[in-house]
């Protein structure tokens, strides 16, 4: 029993030691990984960051940082109703001391991504390709090529993304093309035009590192891929529907000779609110 007893403290010990190697800290935070936090998390950060010197200092930096993913409001009245006002507008309220003296009140609420605006290269990777298509659908339902070129970039650099006009009676069609992207793993929207129907194939692109810079007086040794460029292929030989593919149709012309068949496209920074904070952080 106690050489059990051990080897499960040990586990224990190498579990927590895991946990702790990843949690995110105010000086870890940036603007990609800020997005995988919660209020909660804001609150925690904030609450062991205060005690830092150096923190304390920046701390206007961090809280830009913050607001670049959620909604922060201080709060200067007190009161339970103040406080239950604030969460029924889905903020979670919580006190920062920073001194024996000083004390500040914030709401804090994560910010929705609802519309195709809300995206940026970073949070395109922490929402689903569920998530990903609703914000397309909300678009006044234009398809993909409504979408601004900067919008598509966001996208591409995300998430793989195929899409296909046919007729809504083909689109179906056994061994098609919208069989087999199901069952790749693709997320799908369809979007009806008339009689026809645009389908948006979405799934998020696998992690890659970065290409590392060689130095060398080789010329291969200098040479890195750019995964920046994203290439417009036409791959829609690869599916059986090959006589379905001609040039695209104008969205009010969609006739049964035009449609179109378009594959594997390729693929800014969002303002951060220059929000007032309290004395303690004016320079």
């Amino acid at each position: 029993m106690q050489k059990i007893s051990k080897k499960t403290n040990k586990m224990a010990r190498t579990k927590q030691q895991t946990e702790d190697t990843n949690v995110i800290s105010l000086k870890t935070l940036t603007k990609s990984s800020v997005w995988d936090i919660q209020e909660n998390d804001v609150f925690r950060m904030l609450d062991s960051g205060v005690k830092d010197a150096d923190i304390r200092e920046n701390l206007r930096h961090y809280i830009d940082l913050i607001r670049s993913a959620f909604e922060i409001i201080e709060i200067k009245e007190e009161g339970a109703n103040v406080k239950k006002a604030y969460e029924k507008k889905g903020f979670k309220v919580f006190s920062l001391k920073l001194d024996e003296n000083k004390k500040l009140s914030w709401g804090v609420k994560k910010k929705p991504i609802l519309r195709v605006t809300d995206l940026t290269y970073e949070n395109i990777r922490h929402i689903s390709a569920n998530k990903l298509l609703e914000v397309i659908e909300r678009n006044f339902g234009g398809g993909w090529d409504s979408l601004a070129q900067s919008v598509q970039d966001i996208i591409l650099s995300g998430f793989d993304i195929s899409t296909t006009t046919l007729p809504k009676d083909r689109l179906h069609k056994k061994g098609g093309m919208y069989e087999k992207k199901v069952a790749d793993g693709f997320e799908v929207l369809e979007i009806p035009k008339g009689n026809w129907v645009e389908a948006i194939f979405a799934k998020l692109k696998p992690e890659q590192e970065k290409p590392k810079m060689k130095f060398g007086s080789d010329d291969e040794d200098e040479e890195i891929d750019d995964d920046e460029d994203f290439e417009v292929k036409d791959d829609y030989k690869n599916h059986d529907d090959e006589d379905d593919a001609v040039e695209d149709p104008d969205d009010d012309q969609i006739t049964e000779d035009n449609y179109s068949t378009m594959m594997d496209l390729g693929g800014e920074d969002p303002d951060d609110e220059a929000a007032q904070l309290s004395d303690y952080v004016d320079e």
